[in-house]
């Protein structure tokens, strides 16, 4: 009986993957690619809209994983240590381009809202209209939905991948939501 690969969320079988990467395995490298490069070029494509330098990013961002598998410490999810090499060579992207990229860290926080009625908005709108809402969400917002319901991290995943605190990704992931949800009252997207 053949066993093939462990599921999608498997963090030790990423870890093997690391070790034989490590080790100058390119296949691995390779199912490494398949296992986590949709996800980490979905985040790459919140921060750009042009498609192609995701693309290059995430290339970029692969090569480095290559380079530097044996510095993984195993202190988080492969996946968020992926997607933290990512956010490091898009940012210096964008510094060579002289392109803004936001600064997590200097963004001002807004406290969340006690749910209201804009929940009710959120909870009856179709998904093209949350999707449309969404891409209107400031980057850091995007990035905090993205990697908590897109990506699958937890809330510390999440903070480790984007440098940031946890108290911080709570109120983000609490923020927009509540942006969200007014957005699509604001629309008139209630059935």
């Amino acid at each position: 009986m053949a066993i093939g690969p462990p599921a999608m969320g498997s963090d030790g079988y990423d870890d093997q993957l690391l070790q034989r990467i490590a080790a100058g395995d390119r296949s691995a490298l390779g199912s490494l690619y398949q296992r986590h490069a949709g996800v980490v070029l979905a985040h790459l494509r919140l921060v750009t809209d042009d498609r192609g330098l995701s693309e290059e990013i995430l290339q970029d961002t692969m090569l480095a994983v290559w380079h530097g598998a044996a510095s993984y410490r195993g202190l988080s999810s492969v996946r968020s240590w992926i997607i933290a090499i990512a956010r490091r060579k898009a940012r210096d992207r964008f510094r060579r381009r002289r392109a803004r990229f936001v600064d997590q860290e200097a963004l001002v926080e807004h406290p969340a809202r006690e749910p209201g009625p804009e929940e009710v908005a959120l909870e009856r709108a179709t998904a093209e209209e949350v999707a449309s809402a969404v891409k209107k969400l400031s980057v850091p917002h995007r990035e905090v939905l993205n990697l908590v319901f897109g990506a699958g991290l937890t809330l510390a995943e999440t903070a480790e991948a984007l440098a940031i605190p946890v108290g911080t990704v709570k109120s983000r992931l609490a923020s927009a939501k509540a942006v969200l949800a007014r957005a699509l009252a604001e629309e008139g997207h209630v059935r």
